[in-house]
């Protein structure tokens, strides 16, 4: 997911409502990522989510691969608390386990390669991203496979022309956070600059046979209740990260969005949505 901060330190634990309020909307549009997944790796013997968070995906992996052992990694403890939390919520506690330290070097303590190694949006919080996909490579098991979630398109909320405010909020916004990210990567301990070419970049890992497909998650007006509590939240991160780049207008708009005294607000327009896109990139290694 994007990750919003007037810095590029990320406290990840103080994030975990939101993530998991993501992950658990954008669940049908996961559920078909893993479902083609699913359809190139049978019957995974052990199942790494690198970079899990609180969990939900992990655990999705132990719903749709039953006879899969699961391991969660992630270098924030509260986080993978909340996973176990949920595997044991969801009676997959016996072959559930969690992993705490920093992406790559942590995989080293796995007892045994991966047949199938996720990494969702956690590897551009690696400074080398090549040298990271080499290390998740070399935690495959021989004819394993390597998934990565990077890029797609990012999410909106509204139209374009909300009724306030000067059109393309959104769009204003998007500009924003993609000059935070590149602060944030550029911020990283070891930091490369490359090229995000992902499939060749998985190739140059010496894994084969790459794929790519993207999936949509289509959420369209009029918003449930939790879809609009996922927007509030959502744009009050923004509105906390990113408004000093954003003019007083536009500031004053979001402000009003945030209302849930405003008719204008998110909390009571007929017109909020979710519309986003992630895209999943796999290789397997062959020898």
């Amino acid at each position: 997911m994007a990750h919003h901060h007037d810095h590029t330190d990320i406290d990840w634990a103080e994030m975990a409502p939101l993530l998991e309020a993501q992950a658990e909307l954008f669940m049908p549009m996961n559920e078909r990522a893993l479902a083609w997944l699913g359809k190139e790796v049978t019957e995974p013997g052990l199942i790494v989510d690198a970079g899990s968070g609180p969990g939900v995906l992990s655990c999705l992996f132990a719903e749709m691969f039953p006879g899969a052992r699961v391991v969660a990694v992630d270098g924030s403890a509260p986080l993978l608390e909340r996973a176990r939390a949920r595997a044991a919520r969801q009676g997959a506690a016996d072959r559930f386990s969690t992993l705490t330290g920093e992406l790559p070097d942590v995989l080293d303590q796995l007892d045994y390669p991966a047949d199938l190694l996720w990494a969702s949006r956690s590897l551009h919080h690696l400074g080398d991203q090549r040298a990271g996909l080499a290390a998740f490579a070399a935690r495959l098991a021989p004819g394993g496979t390597l998934a990565i979630m990077e890029g797609g398109l990012p999410a909106r909320f509204l139209p374009r022309d909300i009724g306030i405010g000067r059109p393309g909020l959104q769009a204003r916004i998007d500009a924003l956070e993609a000059e935070w990210f590149a602060r944030m990567r550029a911020d990283l301990p070891g930091h490369v600059a490359e090229t995000e070419h992902w499939p060749a970049l998985l190739a140059a890992a010496g894994l084969k046979h790459t794929r790519t497909r993207s999936f949509l998650l289509d959420l369209p007006a009029p918003a449930s209740d939790r879809v609009r509590a996922y927007v509030a939240a959502s744009l009050s991160r923004l509105r906390e990260g990113l408004a000093d780049g954003l003019d007083a207008e536009d500031r004053a708009t979001l402000d009003r969005l945030l209302d849930p005294e405003d008719e204008a607000s998110v909390h009571r327009r007929p017109d909020v949505f979710v519309l986003a896109a992630h895209t999943v990139h796999t290789a397997v290694r062959t020898g």
